[in-house]
């Protein structure tokens, strides 16, 4: 079978410019058959673009988008067998949950006993058995999100985009939602694929996930591959906390040990004498800032029954495996330690 058969998604030498402004530029991305894929990176990378472009709400400047093998880049979206949930919501204050989980079957005009009985098994799916009847201005947050999830895929699509549909929610209630919308995706076997510029979400869910900077996929991979084994300055510095050396090697804070003067250094580690500067008790863990005699500050993270008598002010040692150290290519905006 051809990858472009064998694929939910395939884009290829996608572009899409507004004036001057490049939003996607020269994108490849190939998307498998029930994959969960995530489209991480921070606001203006071009995720969203592309995931507009995907859905038919933007036409491309040039490229191809197939979906199972055909080439949608100039169909409408109602074409297209794809299905957007937005952050939003979108849904119809008017009308009942039930009312608008049918609201896509009815425009489809599918007969009135299987549109109510196809919503209703949706509903169930995203746990809201029994809310037929309310209105969205009756729900919690949470439960209006799973709605818009039940209307997308009472369609039945073969793709869902979801456009970053858990920025609305708070903590609490999005670390549920991730959980809910991971089970949904394994139990009904659909490609989701979903924008974020949150790393968590993208690391916890995700079977793959792309990084996008200025438009440009900077690497794709697992989120374990994303994490361990960053390709590039930029990618170190935006999916979790790195600690980029003045040789282009990066090391992650929880890799690094601090040693107190007099203690005793692992055997074959990479050593730097280092300032302490900072000292974050973060309950189960605390984060130590130190800096290098080349002024590079550097970032270690470790269990807080490990913090001991370190003070701030005083010298230690910074120690890390040397495998731990990782060869990282393309440039960054950020020296050392980059946070989001």
């Amino acid at each position: 079978m051809a990858e472009s058969e064998a694929s939910a998604i395939r884009l290829v030498g996608l572009r899409k410019h507004f004036g001057d402004v490049r939003a996607v530029d020269d994108v490849e991305l190939t998307i498998g058959d029930g994959e969960f894929f995530s489209m991480l990176g921070p606001s203006g990378s071009g995720k969203t673009t592309v995931l507009r472009l995907i859905a038919g709400f933007e036409e491309p400047t040039a490229g191809a988008i197939l979906l199972h093998g055909v080439d949608v880049a100039r169909l409408p979206p109602y074409d297209r067998d794809v299905n957007t949930v937005f952050q939003d919501y979108a849904l119809f204050p008017h009308m009942s949950v039930q009312e608008n989980v049918e609201y896509g079957l009815m425009v489809k005009k599918v007969g009135k006993a299987e549109r109510r009985a196809r919503a209703t098994e949706m509903l169930a799916t995203v746990r809201l058995e029994g809310y037929g009847e309310r209105t969205p201005s009756q729900l919690s947050g949470g439960q209006r999100q799973r709605v818009a999830l039940a209307r997308a895929l009472v369609n039945r699509p073969k793709v869902l985009l979801l456009d970053e549909p858990l920025g609305a929610l708070d903590l609490k209630l999005r670390e549920e939602m991730q959980v809910e919308l991971k089970s949904i995706q394994h139990q009904l076997g659909i490609t989701f694929v979903f924008v974020t510029h949150d790393q968590g979400e993208a690391l916890s869910m995700s079977d793959r996930v792309a990084v996008f900077n200025q438009g440009r996929v900077e690497q794709v991979g697992t989120p374990r591959e994303i994490y361990e084994r960053p390709a590039t300055a930029f990618v170190a510095n935006f999916v979790g906390t790195s600690n980029l050396l003045a040789d282009r090697t990066s090391v992650r804070p929880e890799r690094i040990s601090v040693i107190e003067a007099g203690g005793r250094t692992p055997e074959g580690a990479v050593t730097r004498p280092a300032h302490l500067d900072d000292v974050q008790y973060l309950g189960a863990e605390a984060r130590v800032r130190a800096r290098l005699a080349d002024g590079t500050t550097m970032i270690a993270t470790l269990p807080s029954d490990r913090l001991g008598s370190l003070r701030v002010g005083e010298a230690v040692t910074l120690a890390w495996p040397p495998e731990a150290a990782l060869s990282l290519h393309g440039t960054s905006d950020h020296q050392h330690g980059g946070e989001t």
